[in-house]
C-alpha cells in the first residue's frame, strides 16, 4: 500500500447511537415504507423479506443518507423513499450474496437460502432490486437514479470480480481494495450522494459526501475483514472462518501470505484453493494471521480510509450530524460485530 497509514483518535468506545438518534424521527418515516413496499399478493415474498429485513442489522446505508440530508440542513422529505431505495439495494445484495457464498449464518441467525430455499431468495433478491427503482422513480431526479443505477451496477461488477479472484492466491491488496471500492463502498458513497442532490446543493458538496461514503465503505469493509479472523461466531453473529472456508483473498490473508516464509505459502497455497478447509487448518490460518499482525495491519488500513472519510466532510459547519457522522467513522473500524 502505498498511502502513508494514519491512526484516527480513538474514543474509549466509539458507538452508533449518536447516528441513529440524529435520524431516529427520519428512520422511523424509512421503516414505514419499507414495510409497505415489501408487501405483495405473493405471502412468501414479504416473509422471506422480512426475515433479513427484520433480522436486527444496523442499517447503515439509509442512517447515511438521513445523516447526509441533516448536514447539510435539508428540511423536506423525498429523502425517506430513496433511504428505503437505498436499503432494498442493500438487502437484495445481500440475499444473493448468501446464496452465491452458501451462507448458512447471518446476523445471529440461519440465511433466508437456508429456510427457503434458493431459487426463492434469489427471487426475492430480484423483487426488492425491482422496488427500489420503483421508488427512484417515483422521486423523479435522473440524476438521483443515475446515481443509485450505478451503484447498482457497479456492485454486481464488485461482486463478480470477487467471485473471479476466489480460490486466486495471487490476488494483490490493490486487486482486492478494487473489490471492496465497487461491492461495498460503492453503495456507501451513493447513499451519502443523493442527499446532497435532494437538497439541491453544489457538486462539491456531492463529492464531499461521495469521497465521505466510499472512504468509510472501504473502512466498514476492511474491518470485517479482520473481524473474520478476529472473533467469535458469538459475536459476529456468523460462522467463524467463512472466508477462509470459502477461499476468499481478504486482507488479512493477502497480507500473511505476502509475509510468509515458503512453507506458510505452501499451505495458503493448499488451504486457498480447498484442499485445506477443517477447523484445524482454519486454526493454522488463524496462527499464521497472527505471527505475521494481519490483523492489526488491515485494521490500520481501515482507520487510514475512516480519517479519510472524517476528512472528506471538515469543511461543513460543527452541527450534530457531523459529530455523529464522525463517530460512526471511529465506530466502523473499532467495532467486533
Amino acid at each position: 500500500m502505498t498511502a502513508t497509514i494514519h491512526s484516527i483518535p480513538r474514543r474509549a468506545q466509539p458507538s452508533l447511537q449518536p447516528l441513529m438518534a440524529l435520524v431516529a424521527d427520519d428512520m422511523n418515516h424509512v421503516n414505514a415504507v419499507i414495510l409497505d413496499r415489501m408487501q405483495s399478493r405473493i405471502p412468501l415474498i414479504p416473509a422471506l423479506a422480512g426475515h433479513l429485513i427484520a433480522g436486527g442489522g444496523k442499517r447503515m446505508r439509509p442512517m447515511l443518507t438521513l445523516a447526509g440530508a441533516a448536514l447539510l440542513g435539508y428540511g423536506g422529505g423525498r429523502h425517506y423513499k430513496l433511504a428505503a431505495a437505498v436499503e432494498f439495494i442493500h438487502t437484495a445484495t445481500l440475499l444473493h450474496d448468501d446464496v452465491v457464498d452458501g451462507s448458512d449464518m447471518r446476523r445471529g441467525k440461519k440465511t433466508a437460502n437456508i429456510v427457503y430455499g434458493n431459487p426463492a431468495t434469489v427471487l426475492v433478491g430480484d423483487f426488492l432490486f425491482s422496488r427500489s427503482f420503483e421508488l427512484m422513480v417515483e422521486d423523479g431526479s435522473i440524476r438521483v437514479l443515475r446515481i443509485l443505477s450505478n451503484a447498482s451496477a457497479v456492485i454486481a461488477e464488485g461482486e463478480v470480480d470477487q467471485l473471479v479472484a476466489q480460490r486466486q492466491i495471487d490476488t494483490t491488496e490493490e486487486r482486492y481494495l478494487s473489490i471492496i471500492n465497487a461491492k461495498t463502498a460503492a453503495l456507501f458513497a451513493a447513499a451519502c450522494r443523493i442527499a446532497a442532490v435532494v437538497a439541491e446543493r453544489p457538486e462539491a458538496d456531492e463529492l464531499a459526501l461521495d469521497a465521505y461514503g466510499r472512504n468509510l465503505g472501504i473502512a466498514f469493509q476492511l474491518a470485517d475483514d479482520a473481524i473474520d479472523y478476529d472473533s467469535d461466531a458469538s459475536e459476529m453473529g456468523k460462522d467463524q472462518g467463512d472466508d477462509f472456508r470459502d477461499g476468499k483473498m481478504t486482507l488479512p490473508v493477502i497480507l500473511a501470505y505476502a509475509r510468509g516464509n515458503d512453507a506458510e505459502r505452501a499451505f495458503w497455497r493448499e488451504a486457498i484453493s480447498g484442499d485445506r478447509n477443517g477447523d484445524a487448518d482454519l486454526a493454522e490460518a488463524i496462527t499464521l494471521i497472527r505471527k505475521h499482525d494481519a490483523v492489526n495491519a488491515t485494521r490500520e488500513r481501515a482507520r487510514h480510509y475512516a480519517q479519510r472519510a472524517i476528512d472528506a466532510i471538515a469543511a461543513f459547519p460543527a452541527s450534530a450530524a457531523k459529530a455523529a457522522m464522525t463517530e460512526a467513522a471511529e465506530f466502523a473500524v473499532a467495532r467486533r460485530f
